[in-house]
């Protein structure tokens, strides 16, 4: 079976080297405690705070987002090339070939 299956090649990946991911998440936990608790004001409404956060709640959306999208499937390519064929073939003979 290995000649119909398509190897996708390795996905590029950057790591950053000078960024500490786990404390930079502790850093905003602890601002929203002391926001919380009224040792810092209230942060000012930012939209960018709240972009992407419906995504990283499903789990579907978030597969989706990761994989880059939706894509067309061998199946539905199949059936689309079928249907165009015979469009094709319908506008250059004049007649349909079903009937």
């Amino acid at each position: 079976m290995g000649m119909f299956t398509v190897r996708e090649p390795r996905r590029f990946e950057h790591k950053y080297i000078y960024v500490d991911e786990r404390k930079e998440k502790l850093a905003k936990i602890e601002e929203r405690a002391k926001r919380r608790l009224g040792m810092l004001p209230e942060k000012e409404f930012n939209p960018e705070d709240i972009r992407g956060k419906f995504v990283e709640a499903t789990t579907h959306l978030k597969r989706r987002k990761e994989n880059g999208g939706p894509r067309i499937t061998f199946p539905v390519a199949l059936v689309l090339i079928t249907l165009l064929t015979g469009l094709l073939f319908y506008l250059l003979n004049g007649s349909s070939f079903l009937f």
